[in-house]
């Protein structure tokens, strides 16, 4: 049985840091192991005036000097950004600030194996950059495997499992988080703990950071999983997936190359798929500056055109230039120059130890936690294609448009971006507060988000 990759975290650990001096950090990278789809995460060890393992950043702008990672620094040749940063780039600030922060509500995060830190790091991570304190649920359906520090799979999910705790924590800070552990990265255990989440309607919004190409996973299973989406989306529960971590390509079953293909889950036409950017925010507020396509060293936006499944009734008249599925749907921030800093105590290197992340891993569980505090105040979603591509898309305002760069990717041809959507970052990353208040400027009154009601998947 096939195995499903981590999408955009460590899998081959790369190197922690050496410090050099107060605020002076330099990086050593080592090599990924490609055929375990391997994340290009740049990890990174900051220590406080202190000695101490974390600094507490200032939620105001400080002086010049104070208090801020060294990765945070204007023109800094390696970035990193705070939850502060990422509310402020993609205004989610201007929700929070209104006190809708996710209360009455549960986000559902799918994953293998399990990080025996993980309530320590969230603890920690919340400390440092102040945070509320979080309501966290672990789940193994199917019981939990003991964790193996020397098993760089388990390591690699153990990184995964953080990043998606922690982040969808820093958007939806009120909202309780169901972490749904499977026993393995099998296929079957992963759709055996989903289809318990669903089952148990578990929370409001499903959050996957994994996939593999289409062609490697077994049929029967896909329209196994394909159900339980269609059982899922019909209770109000929203499903998220990461587009992947190589561009237009995906490694082959065998791990030895890579080829063009879509991953699933994200290629469901249920699912709403999550690409990646990199995003250009500035380094004391993290007002938003500008976008592009993520595509270096460390990685590149999953999209392309799915073998399986036929273009959906949402996706009629996108200018898809394909009559199959098309992925992603949305992006965000996912370079990892320019990722998010992730507290990661088993790691391998020691407790309290900060981490540069990326990927489109870091997409999904925060648009799973954008949705809860739509569904705070709108009403639960179910499935948003509709309302993304025929509400937000047609009336302008609310997409950051992504018109520079392409996923060509390990050899691999790929896709251009360009107006509109497209194969690389769909129709771009969102502007939270525009869908609740309206454009800065506008004369929006009434909001564009409907409910689960008024959106028919009977033709998907």
């Amino acid at each position: 049985m096939t195995n499903k990759k981590r999408i955009g975290i460590v899998a081959s650990i790369v190197t922690a840091v050496v410090l050099l001096g107060i605020g002076s950090v330099t990086f050593y990278q080592l090599s990924s192991v490609r055929s375990a789809h391997a994340a290009r995460a740049f990890t990174a060890h900051y220590l406080s005036k202190s000695h101490m393992p974390y600094i507490k950043l200032p939620n105001q702008k400080p002086a010049s000097g104070s208090g801020l990672f060294s990765c945070q620094a204007n023109n800094a040749p390696v970035r990193c950004y705070s939850p502060q940063q990422i509310r402020t780039a993609y205004d989610i600030n201007r929700v929070l600030k209104k006190g809708i922060q996710g209360q009455g509500q549960t986000i559902v995060i799918i994953d293998a194996y399990q990080s025996p830190t993980i309530t320590q790091d969230l603890s920690q991570f919340n400390h440092l950059f102040g945070l509320q304190n979080s309501t966290l649920n672990i789940i193994a359906p199917n019981g939990l495997t003991p964790f193996d520090p020397n098993d760089p799979n388990q390591v690699g999910w153990a990184g995964e499992i953080t990043l998606d705790v922690e982040w969808s924590h820093a958007i939806a800070p009120l909202a309780t988080i169901d972490l749904v552990l499977a026993p393995s990265n099998a296929d079957t255990d992963l759709l055996s703990v989903t289809e318990y989440a669903v089952n148990h309607n578990l929370g409001d919004v499903i959050s996957q950071s994994f996939g593999e190409a289409e062609s490697c996973a077994d049929p029967n299973l896909l329209a196994q999983e394909h159900q339980v989406f269609k059982q899922a989306v019909s209770q109000g529960m929203t499903v998220f997936a990461s587009s992947g971590d190589d561009g237009a390509a995906q490694p082959t079953c065998d791990g030895s190359s890579a080829f063009l293909s879509a991953s699933t889950p994200a290629s469901d036409p249920l699912v709403t798929g999550v690409g990646a950017t990199s995003l250009n925010a500035s380094q004391s507020y993290g007002k938003y500056l500008g976008e592009t396509a993520w595509n270096d060293q460390f990685g590149a936006s999953g999209g392309g055109f799915s073998t399986l499944y036929k273009r959906p009734h949402y996706q009629t008249g996108s200018n898809l230039g394909s009559n199959w599925r098309g992925v992603p749907d949305v992006a965000y921030n996912g370079d990892v120059n320019g990722g998010v800093l992730t507290v990661w105590g088993s790691s391998g290197y020691g407790p309290g130890l900060v981490f540069i992340f990326g990927g489109t891993s870091a997409g999904s569980p925060q648009w799973a936690a954008m949705l809860t505090l739509v569904d705070q105040t709108f009403g639960r979603q179910g499935f948003i294609n509709t309302t993304l591509y025929r509400g937000f898309a047609a009336a302008g305002g609310f997409f950051h448009d992504i018109t520079s760069g392409n996923n060509t990717f390990d050899g691999v041809n790929g896709y251009n971006t360009r107006p509109g959507w497209d194969a690389v970052t769909g129709w771009g990353s969102f502007d939270l507060g525009n869908s609740f208040f309206g454009p800065a400027g506008s004369t929006l009154t009434v909001n564009r988000w409907g409910n689960a009601a008024a959106h028919s998947i009977a033709s998907v």
